[in-house]
């Protein structure tokens, strides 16, 4: 992570913020994944610091979600999944976040024998702890784990529509991009149902994969933003689309190198996806494991990639815009990025 202070530094940490691609189980603090660790030993996940350090090395987007897979088998209870929720709106909120929208794998607590009215409570009951103790809004997204296929579609298509907790707004489908194929109708079926529901359709795509997989998501699932989308670049027909729908992006770039799917920082296509005119906005995905913040983000878009106060106000304004907000919690947001904006390049 970069950590040189700077007069551009010092501009982000005040830049007020909202994210909108962060992972339950993927922001769990390294204290946080101990605790449970120690807690369930019969788990796959090292009990020391310096042990888990090792484990969060990555060769690739399969050993990552070995990983996170892992951890994820650690949160076995209610308040294993509360403990997680507060942790995320603790780290955000000191990140000046306003607002965040969490995603969550319901289907992953309900395999451990969690069953969906107890995962709501607990997630019904940190969303207020979060206002409370923390001062940040969050919003909930169920995730598909496309790994488990049609029974996983089924099992988070039903809580999302029978045991809603109150602050979710969107579904989404997430893990290996090379699983979705086979169980495409399923897939398909899933999505049609949450947004007959009210949900608004926010999948991963275009991450690991081609086009093929945006299209998809687009054409069959009916995407209102694409996590990641980086593979967009691929097709030029694809990128006048998202272009002319404005469809946001939500681009992680440390994730991405984190993962594999790019080499470098300065390889990424964040650059690239900004010229082309497409709706960018800019996440953490899996801070601790990646050992990255929102903040941290913002920071390599202006030492790696030369974005000024501006732009990134600009890309913060994209985050805002592009979040399942009412118009006027939005403009509440946006009017504190003006004014901080305004403060810091007059």
């Amino acid at each position: 992570m970069l950590t040189e202070n700077t007069p551009v530094h010092a501009f982000i940490d005040a830049l007020p913020k909202v994210e909108l691609h962060v992972h339950l189980v993927g922001s769990a603090s390294v204290p946080t994944v101990l605790e449970l660790a120690n807690r369930h030993p019969d788990g796959s996940v090292p009990t020391t610091e310096a042990e888990l350090d090792a484990f969060y090395t990555f060769r690739n987007f399969t050993d990552f979600a070995n990983v996170y897979l892992a951890v994820s088998d650690l949160v076995r209870t209610p308040e294993d999944v509360a403990t997680l929720v507060l942790g995320a709106a603790r780290d955000l909120s000191a990140q000046n976040v306003r607002y965040f929208e969490l995603t969550v794998t319901p289907f992953s607590h309900q395999r451990v024998g969690m069953p969906m009215p107890a995962i709501t409570e607990a997630l019904n009951d940190a969303a207020r702890r979060a206002q409370s103790e923390h001062g940040v809004r969050l919003a909930y997204i169920f995730d598909i784990p496309a790994e488990n296929g049609a029974e996983g579609a089924l099992g988070t298509v039903e809580h999302a529509v029978r045991y809603a907790p109150d602050a979710l707004v969107g579904f989404g489908i997430g893990g290996g991009e090379e699983f979705r194929p086979p169980n495409r109708d399923a897939f398909r079926d899933a999505f049609a149902r949450a947004r007959a529901a009210g949900l608004r359709s926010l999948p991963h795509g275009g991450e690991m994969t081609g086009p093929e997989t945006i299209w998809e998501c687009l054409d069959h699932y009916g995407a209102e933003r694409i996590g990641h989308g980086i593979n967009c670049l691929a097709d030029p027909r694809l990128v006048e689309v998202l272009r002319e729908r404005q469809i946001p992006l939500e681009v992680c770039p440390t994730s991405n190198v984190r993962t594999g799917q790019v080499p470098d920082l300065a390889s990424h296509p964040l650059p690239r996806l900004l010229e082309e005119g497409l709706f960018v906005t800019l996440n953490s995905d899996d801070p601790p494991m990646f050992d990255t913040t929102l903040t941290g983000e913002y920071r390599v878009a202006a030492d790696v990639f030369g974005l000024g106060p501006a732009e990134l106000a600009g890309l913060a304004r994209n985050g805002v815009t592009a979040s399942c907000l009412d118009a006027v919690d939005q403009k509440a947001i946006l009017d504190e990025i003006d004014a901080v904006t305004a403060s810091h390049t007059s």
